[in-house]
């Protein structure tokens, strides 16, 4: 039996965001990495698996580099208003997804668009992990420094155990109908939501945890887009 008889998923990408740390002339998904953008490194996560029933990117109104990009014509990608918000943008793409036919117990898998070096292990383990699973969960890996809680002074309060410390990944994978209530529930009370594990946490539910690896970076900072580039130009030369 084949992995789309098991399984299916769709996959949500909030792309509307501006990166303002970069320090760019433009949002840090349209970065270049290689020769293409760090987002179209993204959807080349997602497109060729076959699981995939589809895929939404979330993007600006008023966006002026996704339109020039290649993949804006692959009909396997749809596309969804984005909002002010992560938060807001997720939920405008699952609403798309309610729209393409999506059922409410689906997957939906949440990935941000510039985490462009998901590794298809990782992607196959969290789907296996949690097929069954009564939430959902998230990628993720243990801390491996030594944490300080500080205060608004700068001096350290204490060192925190990092033994129960995880640090969150995407994607993150949760029923849609489930999701969609979660979110909205926690916009609706202006709670704070700074990925989507956090909504079902506030909604009382408990994500599980599924290890992946320390190499599925965000591009945040220049550093990490270095880091990045620097990675691939050596693996290609390998």
């Amino acid at each position: 039996m084949s992995l789309r008889d098991q399984l299916v998923f769709w996959v949500v990408i909030p792309a509307a965001g501006v990166g303002s740390r970069m320090r760019a002339d433009r949002p840090k998904q349209y970065l270049l990495l290689g020769e293409r953008s760090i987002i179209e490194h993204t959807l080349d996560c997602f497109l060729d698996h076959p699981a995939l029933s589809g895929l939404v990117v979330c993007i600006a109104p008023d966006d002026p580099y996704w339109p020039a990009l290649p993949c804006a014509r692959d009909t396997r990608v749809q596309l969804a208003p984005g909002g002010r918000e992560r938060c807001d943008s997720v939920l405008s793409g699952l609403q798309r997804l309610d729209e393409l036919g999506a059922n409410e117990h689906d997957w939906v898998l949440v990935h941000d668009a510039a985490r462009p070096n998901l590794a298809r292990e990782d992607l196959d383990r969290l789907l296996a992990e949690l097929a069954d699973d009564p939430v959902g969960g998230l990628l993720a890996v243990p801390a491996r420094d030594t944490l300080k809680r500080v205060g608004p002074d700068g001096r350290v309060v204490e060192t925190v155990d990092r033994s129960v410390i995880w640090q969150a990944f995407t994607p993150q994978m949760f029923r849609l109908g489930m999701l969609c209530d979660a979110l909205e529930a926690a916009l609706a009370s202006r709670m704070q939501v700074t990925d989507e594990a956090s909504a079902l946490e506030w909604a009382g539910h408990s994500p599980r945890v599924v290890e992946g690896r320390a190499d599925n970076l965000k591009v945040t900072r220049p550093e990490d887009l270095e880091w990045l580039a620097q990675r691939w130009k050596t693996d290609r030369e390998s």
